[in-house]
């Protein structure tokens, strides 16, 4: 039977990759669902193709004008946050892709763990809120949480089959972004245009400045951590430019496994709704004689400072990584718009947390307690 899937944030860079990967792929996948937040003429368009079951607009002033549009189709519109929480619940859903961006990504993302539905994570943020709670969870209801982003989808895969070996590091590899050879000097002044030019990937806004400030790495490390238990200690960061070699696990044996291709997200989001089978495709395969260097490097912590504070979030850990998060997505939201320099979101971050109050077991109330009480700080901050 097809894979029935959901998708949380179908208009933005993984949702219009994913239904890419089940349009090419219809004896295998169909789509059950589709929300976006405001990009409602994207989502008419989408729906009108796809002919979704249920289809859903976070922004509630949008509901008419989706509702109008899809009224000849055979297509339930919904419209608010919760109405994205509650369809994850619908039976006749088989996965659900998590592809909204931030914060925003965890409600329902628990609420399709609580109902005993295998998730396909590209928000990355859930497990750096609340990844202890949402790793339980999961083990609790016996559900696959199978990672989208590129690194962790490949952690996936060299783990695959080691359940018995003992895992000595895990190695995550970052491009470096746009800044990687600039100085600090030049990096002070970046404007957005600068920053929003990654030279590997293309992505949504917000995902570029997080990878060209690195804070992209580091909610990849607090992601690794909870995803596949293993502590911080034994979680590396390199910079590889190609973006070829995706990360890689060595082995206590020290053997390494790396996972290999080109920078194409349709693969990581193929592998996801597949698994445990890898499905034929037609996408552009890996040439090593194109790719005949392969390089690495220490990442600069001093020019890149928010992934030195995104390993002191989970080293303290508590509501720390919830409150960096949330003080982040206000300072890439304030650079957007041209309110504050590059180097000024790390400034941001650090001043939020260190006048929160730290929570050492919070639940899911003091979780969004926190973020909320952070984002309002942030916002004093930068006005």
């Amino acid at each position: 039977m097809k894979k029935r899937i959901a998708i949380l944030g179908s208009t933005g860079s993984i949702g219009n990759q994913a239904i890419e990967v089940i349009a090419s792929n219809p004896d295998k996948f169909e789509i059950e669902v589709l929300t976006a937040f405001n990009n409602a003429e994207l989502l008419i368009k989408q729906a009108i193709q796809y002919v979704p079951n249920v289809v859903v607009i976070g922004n509630e002033e949008k509901y008419q004008l989706v509702k109008e549009s899809l009224s000849n189709f055979p297509i339930k519109v919904y419209a608010g946050m919760e109405a994205i929480n509650q369809v994850v619940l619908m039976d006749t859903i088989d996965m659900v892709l998590t592809a909204m961006v931030g914060y925003s990504g965890l409600a329902p993302t628990l609420a399709a763990i609580n109902s005993g539905k295998n998730i396909a994570l590209a928000n990355k943020e859930t497990m750096v809120v609340a990844g202890e709670m949402i790793r339980k969870l999961a083990i609790e209801k016996q559900i696959n949480i199978i990672p989208v982003d590129s690194e962790h989808s490949a952690i996936f895969q060299c783990l695959t089959g080691e359940e018995n070996n003992a895992v000595e590091k895990l190695i995550l590899t970052a491009s470096g972004g746009p800044f990687r050879e600039k100085s600090i000097e030049f990096v002070k002044t970046a404007n957005k245009e600068q920053a929003l030019n990654h030279p590997n990937w293309c992505m949504g806004a917000k995902i570029t400045i997080d990878s060209a400030s690195m804070m992209n790495k580091g909610l990849e490390v607090i992601e690794a951590r909870w995803l596949f238990d293993v502590p911080l200690e034994k979680i590396e960061v390199l910079i590889h430019p190609q973006s070829i070699i995706h990360s890689m696990v060595q082995f206590e044996d020290g053997s390494v496994k790396a996972q290999l291709g080109l920078p194409d997200m349709r693969l990581p989001i193929m592998y996801a709704f597949g698994f445990p089978y890898r499905i034929k495709s037609e996408f552009p395969r890996l040439n090593f004689l194109d790719h005949p260097i392969l390089s690495f490097e220490s990442p600069d912590t001093k020019k890149f400072r928010n992934l030195a504070i995104a390993y002191e979030a989970l080293r303290k850990g508590g509501n720390w990584p919830c409150i960096m998060n949330a003080a982040n997505e206000i300072s890439v939201n304030a650079f957007l718009c041209e309110r504050i320099g590059f180097m000024e979101m790390s400034e941001i971050i650090e001043k939020v947390l260190e006048k929160s109050n730290f929570i050492l077991n919070p639940g899911i109330e003091e979780l969004k307690f926190s973020d909320r009480e952070a984002r309002i700080l942030a916002n004093e901050l930068i006005d």
